[in-house]
């Protein structure tokens, strides 16, 4: 027998069935006319993989043709008879076209949609967008976003487009994209990956773009979201009456089109095609609050291709090229709120993201047992920002000292409108895969190799001529910080200081993998699966930061399909496995990058006044007089050669271990449904941690090295000149006061969830698929990042700052206890057709951050309400000191949950019902009923002992107003 597997990272799918021993079957793409032959073996099973995405024509004997379709990462059965007719009453056929209602050769979690099905929804022009489709995947309610798959944080997740990862490799927070409309099918997988797939604990979005066929296409579409078709945001108030952080929103908005224009077609007939595709894009939101107003342009363009070259029906060459380079500008004005009177021109800053992205695929089917496949590609990001004044406006303030000598400014000082640093970021990465298939009997083994050389060039530097201007009050005699004394005569000085950090840094990731897909019986798969992972960061000097080889990231994979029935129609599967992620390029550069922070000292002999390089009006700059002394270079700091007291030597990598155990059965040809639970379980993290006490090592007393809290812990000991091991979990912090030795907590996290799902498959006239999750995220510490307080700079988020920020088990940010979606389209008639989805999930829980706890007088978090860290000792009396306070311990969630999120989205479609002239209009709307849901609240409940905050428990993010979209598109 042939066993069958679905690619669990790859770009491609299969065919596979039953028919009489030694028929042969011959499948030919509708589009290109690539055709491929297998043979059924002598126990009548046959399979033909690596099969592009799209419709396909299976002949085989005297039977007649059947038509099918491949799904991304899927496996279509068609099984035969024994006069190579196609057996009906084991497959499960919708309009005319076999489709994959239950696909019992994969082991995975995943959720499959075309463009087509997308077509008929209101499903907004995203990725994210898609990914929401799946049970188990929520819109963060965290300030800075993201999706959580399966109660993991947004800093777990990948996304491939065509094989090549596009996930931010800085911060693990986000991807790049291309136009909605160059997408072709996506695949959104919620857990049991194969071994082929790692670096991610939380969830994966798979997507391909469209290819050209022999039949030239050509076509437009016009994306029209006018800010008149928006519900305005709530002006939001505290219960004190006083306007929250955010200012006003009810007269924000946002204005958004796009057009695009696309080709498609045969450079040479059967063997070399493209598609191609060019965007403009123009938007216009506005920020408009009490007293100032932004005003944001911005007005970019997409250009993406793909080539595909069938050398012969048993290589095919694919190329991939896009740019998502996008730019953006913002004024901002003086606003007087009571006339709506916009004033004068205050300042203007830009940004700029995206990059140049391309990709190369080579597939070879060397024999009808053996398929080889090589990809090279590279992904670039980019994070920029600055001003018009930057060039010719350097940083020019005063301290509250000079102000109270010399009375405040007459005239403004300095041309600069924010007084910021100049801030860059450059990422790339150079993606290189091989993978290989090779069918023995009963086996499919599959085995192949990765690596991803991911780049990070971060800069920050002052504007104008790279110095920032300090006026200071001075007294004669006084010694200044580089040693000079103040001569008589003078009573101010300018502190002259140049501040350059941010270095280049270096992830090199490394994979190799072997997995085993067994057909034990014709009904019984098992996949047997092993990864090895290592990386190597790498700081500006070029130095290791941290590093890990095959032997410390194995990830064991197992899975299993049991076809109940023998016709495709119903299974039994499970999987469990291990998954690791590796460090990001942010924690790296937060600790390698070296530093120039000198100090000049002047005589300040009063301002003198010169013009604004961009807007011609006057202002004051520092008129400097005599140096005073040598430039003081004591903040300067190399980049380190050397981290043994920063990073653990035996610092290990995190993980996850997951269990499914699932069943899905297809009723009839169009309704199937399935049910599946599933725990996810991590019991180890990466993050900086305070230690301010190791015995044997005085050192150590106050330092937040990089190590895996809870566990043994080997750093550098400067004092002993030698490595010192310790138990981090009984050892590493000394209480201020009592002087406790303590150590911290073991990080722990577990996720468990029953997902029930009925689909009903298109008929050419209506869909249907809900799902239902009741899941349950505890532990004691969300992921890298912390989504209650809003910090997320990953794997440094103060977790582990203090003792008492883990030592509290309970229901963690992601906690949605229930989840419901569906999503269905109708068609009226060739005219008017109608799509709407639902979702709606309970909030989540609401957790106070104290700032001490019992018997400690150090601060286990601040104030700050974008920042990590806290306690869950809340102090009534007697606060001022640990021998003296009464405190109350508070549970995650003690404070009652968030109200539930709820969205509805209709949309229509009209059709011109003409034939041979496809123009289609579809309006959406999108969160029907404006439920403007509160997502996120101010989770800081003191600001020191016994004094409560203002405004916990109060909101900080709510739900996106209602809005409108008009997509218009023409083909031929």
């Amino acid at each position: 027998m042939v066993p069958s597997l679905a690619m669990a990272q790859s770009v491609t799918g299969a065919v596979a069935g039953r028919a009489e021993a030694g028929t042969q079957v011959t499948i030919t793409n509708t589009s290109t006319g690539a055709s491929r032959t297998g043979t059924a073996g002598r126990d009548g099973s046959y399979r033909i993989g690596q099969l592009p995405p799209g419709d396909y024509i299976l002949r085989s004997g005297s039977g007649e043709p059947v038509s099918f379709t491949v799904s991304l990462g899927g496996t279509t059965t068609v099984n035969l008879t024994n006069e190579g007719a196609v057996n009906l009453a084991a497959i499960q056929v919708v309009g005319s076209r076999v489709v994959n209602r239950v696909d019992v050769h994969t082991t995975e979690s995943s959720t499959n949609i075309t463009r087509t099905e997308l077509a008929k929804l209101p499903v907004d022009q995203s990725l994210a967008s898609v990914a929401l489709l799946a049970p188990g995947v929520v819109n963060s309610g965290a300030s800075f976003g993201g999706l959580s798959f399966g109660g993991s944080s947004v800093a777990e997740n990948v996304a491939y487009i065509n094989g090549l990862n596009v996930t931010d490799p800085y911060r693990r927070q986000g991807f790049s994209s291309v136009p909605f409309a160059f997408y072709e099918e996506f695949q959104v997988k919620t857990g049991g990956y194969s071994a082929e797939f790692g670096r991610s604990t939380g969830g994966v979005i798979n997507a391909v773009t469209r290819s050209g066929g022999n039949e030239f296409h050509a076509g437009a579409e016009v994306t029209m979201e006018p800010a008149a078709w928006t519900s305005s945001r709530k002006d939001r108030y505290h219960r004190d009456g006083t306007i929250v952080e955010q200012d006003r929103m009810s007269r924000d908005d946002s204005s958004f089109s796009k057009a695009n224009v696309w080709a498609s077609g045969a450079i040479v007939q059967d063997r070399l095609f493209f598609f191609g595709m060019y965007e403009k894009r123009d938007s216009n939101p506005r920020d408009i609050d009490t007293t100032e107003a932004w005003y944001t342009k911005s007005d970019n363009d997409f250009w993406g291709a793909k080539v595909d070259w069938h050398i012969n029906d048993n290589h095919l060459l694919e190329a991939l090229a896009f740019s998502d380079k996008a730019d953006s500008s913002t004024s901002s004005y003086d606003y007087d709120w009571d006339s709506a009177t916009r004033g004068e021109k205050l300042g203007e800053s830009y940004s700029g993201s995206g990059g140049d992205n391309w990709s190369l695929t080579y597939t070879g089917h060397f024999t009808d047992n053996f398929v080889a496949k090589a990809m090279y590609g590279v992904n670039e990001r980019s994070a920029t920002g600055g001003s018009p004044w930057d060039a010719g406006c350097s940083i020019v303030t005063r301290t509250g000292g000079y102000t109270e000598v010399f009375g405040p400014a007459t005239m403004r000082e300095g041309c600069h409108p924010s007084n910021s640093s100049i801030s860059s970021r450059f990422d790339k990465r150079e993606a290189t895969r091989l993978d290989f298939e090779w069918s023995i009997g009963d086996h499919l083994i599959r085995f192949g190799a990765d690596q991803e050389i991911m780049d990070s060039d971060s800069a920050r530097v002052y504007p104008g001529d790279g110095v920032s201007y300090q006026a200071q009050a001075a007294t004669p005699g006084g010694v200044l910080p580089n040693g000079a004394v103040i001569p008589n005569g003078v009573n101010s000085i300018i502190d002259a200081r140049r501040y350059i950090t941010g270095a280049p840094v270096s992830t090199e990731a490394q994979a190799i993998y072997i997995e085993d897909n067994w057909n034990v019986t014709p009904d019984l798969l098992l996949n047997l699966g092993i990864r090895a992972d290592k990386f190597h960061n790498k700081l500006a000097s070029g130095t290791s930061f941290a590093k890990a080889d095959f032997s410390d990231m194995i990830s064991p994979r197992f899975g299993f399909s049991w076809d109940m029935r023998g016709d495709g129609s119903t299974k039994v599967f499970g999987n469990a496995g291990r998954y690791y992620t590796p460090l990001t390029n942010k924690l790296t550069d937060y600790f390698g990058g070296g530093t120039t922070d000198e100090h000049t000292y002047y005589v300040l002999d009063g301002f003198v006044e010169r013009t604004d390089p961009v807007n011609g009006k006057p202002y004051l700059f520092p008129n400097i007089g005599a140096q005073l002394g040598p430039v003081n270079t004591e903040g300067n700091a190399p980049a380190p050669d050397n981290v043994d007291t920063a990073v653990a030597r035996d610092l290990k990598q995190v993980y996850q271990d997951e269990f499914i155990l699932g069943f899905q059965q297809a009723l009839n040809n169009a309704w199937s449904y399935g049910v599946n639970a599933t725990y996810r379980e991590m019991t180890r993290t990466v993050e900086d941690v305070r230690i301010n006490h190791v015995d044997g090592c005085p050192w150590y007393s106050g330092d937040w090295p990089i190590i895996n809290p809870g566990e043994s812990t080997t750093l550098w000991c400067p004092t002993t000149s030698d490595w010192v091991t310790f138990d981090n979990s009984k050892d590493g912090y000394k209480a201020l006061g009592s002087g406790a030795i303590m150590g911290y907590k073991k990080p722990k996290r577990t996720y468990k969830a029953v997902e029930f799902q009925l689909d009903r498959a298109w008929d050419d006239k209506w869909a249907f698929n809900a799902s239902y999750l009741w899941s349950k995220s505890e532990g004691n510490m969300e992921g890298p990042v912390n989504s209650d307080t809003g910090y997320n700079d990953t794997n440094l988020v103060q977790h582990y700052d203090h003792p008492a920020v883990n030592e509290r088990f309970g229901v963690l940010f992601n906690d949605s206890r229930h989840q419901f979606k569906l999503r269905g389209s109708y068609k009226l008639n060739e005219m008017w057709g109608f799509g709407a989805t639902v979702s709606a999930r309970s909030g989540g829980p609401i957790t106070a951050f104290g700032v001490r706890w019992p018997n400690d007088n150090r601060s286990a978090g601040g104030p700050g309400e974008y920042s990590g860290g806290g306690s869950g000792w809340l102090c009534n009396s007697g606060c001022g000191d640990y021998t003296t306070r009464d405190m109350t311990y508070s549970p995650r969630g003690a404070f009652g949950r968030m109200p539930w999120v709820k969205d509805v989205g209709l949309s229509v479609t009209w059709t011109l019902p003409v034939e041979h002239i496809d123009l289609k209009a579809r309006l959406s709307i999108y969160n029907l009923f404006n439920s403007q849901t509160m997502v996120n609240v101010h989770s800081r409940y003191e600001s020191t002992p016994g004094n409560k905050m203002p405004y916990f428990g109060e909101g900080t993010n709510w739900q996106s107003p209602r809005y409108a979209q008009l997509v218009v598109t023409y083909a031929f």
